[in-house]
């Protein structure tokens, strides 16, 4: 590629969008010129804005410090000048929708990190690994907006990152029953500890609205294309857990599972190992060689150690053993900011990208 898309990053000052900005600095394909907030942002230098609210171990990139941030609501403005937008805004569902719907209507692509729109039945809701043949849908939703290059892809909640790869790599065996509970990191929350000290020596057993998102989206993940609709799939049948822990960074679960056809010790691993999917076939610059990590040693993996495997990017599990009242037993563990957030909606724009689904206007 010779020259590069250009990005807007919508909801650029809140925590995943500061993610967005570390991980496009220096992207191969992909370069940020627009970056947009609400209105008291506006008129700032990005520098300006998140003065005292950057979270991010990591400088603010050099590059995008001097970017006057606009007003989101602005739409023509800031689809004037980008090829493709991220969102990851701060709005009740309705505003959200509203406002990747008007994006979409500009002939601007939208990689949504929000949850607004993830039952929309015209939308795909993707990990790239899993069920990138979803995308086919936007054709669907092209016809119903009106649009011949706008439209708005998604990506899932960031907990079920941590145990959906390794379940979907088995599923030859067909996953019957599943429980899951998540042990959830308080970046998950939009926070680190400064902003919520009350975190600190502290658990907290509910985290509004993640629970029915953690059972019912990887229904959706695992569904079929019917008539220019995504229809969920109906096994296999998941409860869940989700829990708040004082961790930075990283959604570790805790997974019972039973199969129909239960497999050995032996064949789960080997499916783990080998399991790649579509991005690691195209190369693709934010793609894991790895995708999935399993570490032999009983206390692996950790949060702290393993959150960053891949650059973020890769998944990890560990404790596989077989149960009493289930088949199996296991730990996964993922960071949720950035194959959970920020860098699985750049993925899910590589994806779209050498689909060719982004295009330069």
């Amino acid at each position: 590629m010779t020259e590069k898309l250009k990005v807007g990053i919508v909801g650029g000052t809140g925590m995943v969008g500061q993610r967005f900005v570390q991980l496009l600095d220096q992207h191969p394909w992909f370069k940020v010129t627009a970056i947009a907030a609400s209105a008291s942002s506006a008129g700032k230098t990005y520098e300006e804005s998140v003065q005292g609210r950057w979270k991010l171990a990591t400088p603010i990139p050099e590059e995008v410090k001097d970017i006057v941030v606009q007003d989101a609501s602005k739409v023509d403005e800031v689809a004037a000048q980008v090829d493709f937008i991220f969102c990851a805004v701060d709005m009740n569902k309705y505003e959200i929708q509203a406002l990747e719907e008007a994006y979409a209507k500009t002939e601007t692509p939208v990689i949504s990190n929000n949850s607004a729109h993830r039952w929309t039945p015209d939308i795909p809701m993707v990990v790239p690994e899993i069920n990138p043949g979803h995308i086919e849908v936007i054709a669907a939703q092209r016809k119903r907006l009106g649009t011949k290059a706008g439209f708005i892809a998604v990506k899932p909640n960031c907990s079920i990152q941590s145990y959906v790869p390794a379940l979907h790599a088995l599923q030859e065996f067909k996953p019957t029953k599943v429980v899951a509970s998540t042990y959830q990191a308080i970046s998950g929350a939009g926070k680190n500890f400064t902003d919520w000290p009350d975190m600190l020596d502290n658990v907290i057993p509910y985290i509004g609205g993640e629970e029915e998102k953690s059972e019912q989206e990887p229904l959706r993940i695992w569904g079929s294309i019917v008539n220019g609709e995504i229809i969920k799939a109906s096994a296999p049948l998941i409860t869940t857990q989700c829990i708040r822990v004082p961790v930075t960074d990283g959604h570790l679960a805790t997974v019972f599972v039973s199969f129909e056809n239960k497999p050995s010790k032996e064949e789960i691993l080997d499916r783990w190992l080998k399991f790649n999917g579509r991005p690691q076939e195209l190369g693709l610059p934010s793609a894991p060689k790895q995708f999935i990590t399993y570490f032999e040693e009983e206390n692996r993996p950790q949060t702290k150690l393993d959150r960053n495997l891949e650059r973020g990017m890769g998944v990890s599990a560990g404790r596989l053993r077989e149960d009493s009242i289930y088949d199996y037993k296991f730990v996964g563990l993922s960071h949720n900011t950035l194959r959970g957030a920020a860098g699985g909606a750049v993925l899910i724009a590589e994806l779209l990208k050498a689909e060719g689904y982004i295009q330069a206007k």
